[in-house]
Order: structure tokens, then C-alpha cells, then sequence
């Protein structure tokens, strides 16, 4: 693999490397991504799935008025709020994302979460471990870089392709940078 590839996954972009990390010209990034969690429906989708959702319970819901059930009437506006509520949680928590790169002297891995707040660990990469759980039905489990007495998780939310996938990509980049 070229040190220039890009691992291009769903979850996988190129991203600047973080701004806080301050590198020598000579310590080009190895491997750098931006992870973020992956959502099936777009803004678009979203909005002609509750249109729908909603056409379906007005419709429902004037057929149980017209029959004298007035009281089901509610629970059919109250099933539409339900649904928009979680999809609105779904797509706040999309908001996260882990920025990770690797050049030869840093591992450096900056967390933001769907709030906003900023963590960043920083591991050398000589001594760093990429350690990767796996379970036989499900695969990857949980991916972390452990150095001394710190353990950063990565990816947590990926799917398990793209977990796969990263960990590949992921891992070589460490054994280029041990190479030097």
C-alpha cells in the first residue's frame, strides 16, 4: 500500500489532521481518517418517511373519530411525536466524530462528541499496541490503542465492515510507522 492511499470507507474520510498536533515537515501522516457514525436515512428520507407517518395517522385517526372513537385520536399524534423525537436523537448523535492520525513520531486520536466536547489522546507510535476484540458471530467488538497505563477506544459506534476495514488500514499504518 502507497503511503498516499486514502482509506475511503462509509465511515472512513480523509480529514485534516487536528490542529492541535504540532509536527515537524519531515513527519508526514501516515494514515489519517475521520470516523463518523453512519446514518441509513438522509435529511430528505427523514422528511418524506414522517410525511407519510403522519398522512397514514391522520387518515387512521379520522376513520376512529368518524366511528366515535375520539380518544384514540391522541395516541396517533402522540405515535408521530415518538417517532420524530427518536429520529431527531439519532441524528444529534451523529454529530460525533474521532479524527485519527498517524505519522511517524504520534498517534494522536481526537474524539468530539455530538455535544461538542473535544478529548484528544496522544500515543508514540513505537510503543503503542492497536489492540482489536473480536466475537465469532458478530466480529470486531472493540478497537483500542493502549500505550503505558492509557487506553484510548476507537470506533466505537462503526459498523462491523467498516470496523473491519479500519482495523486493517489502521494497523498497517502502525507497522509503517515502527518501520520508519
Amino acid at each position: 500500500m502507497d503511503d498516499n492511499d486514502d482509506h475511503d470507507t462509509p465511515a472512513a474520510r480523509k480529514a485534516a489532521p487536528p490542529e492541535s498536533v504540532a509536527r515537524p515537515s519531515s513527519d508526514r501522516p501516515i494514515f489519517q481518517a475521520l470516523l463518523t457514525p453512519y446514518r441509513s436515512l438522509g435529511r430528505r428520507g427523514f422528511t418524506m418517511m414522517m410525511s407519510f407517518f403522519c398522512l397514514v395517522s391522520l387518515v387512521t385517526g379520522t376513520l376512529f373519530l368518524m366511528n366515535g372513537a375520539w380518544p384514540v385520536v391522541g395516541f396517533f399524534g402522540l405515535d408521530v411525536l415518538i417517532v420524530w423525537w427518536a429520529f431527531s436523537a439519532s441524528y444529534r448523535s451523529a454529530k460525533a466524530r474521532e479524527e485519527v492520525l498517524v505519522t511517524r513520531t504520534d498517534c494522536a486520536i481526537r474524539k468530539t462528541s455530538p455535544k461538542g466536547d473535544v478529548r484528544e489522546a496522544h500515543h508514540n507510535p513505537f510503543f503503542a499496541r492497536f489492540s482489536v476484540n473480536r466475537h465469532e458471530e458478530i466480529g470486531i467488538t472493540r478497537m483500542s490503542v493502549d500505550s503505558k497505563n492509557v487506553s484510548t477506544e476507537i470506533g466505537s459506534f462503526l459498523n462491523p465492515d467498516d470496523k473491519h476495514s479500519f482495523a486493517e488500514a489502521f494497523q498497517e499504518a502502525l507497522i509503517r510507522a515502527k518501520r520508519g
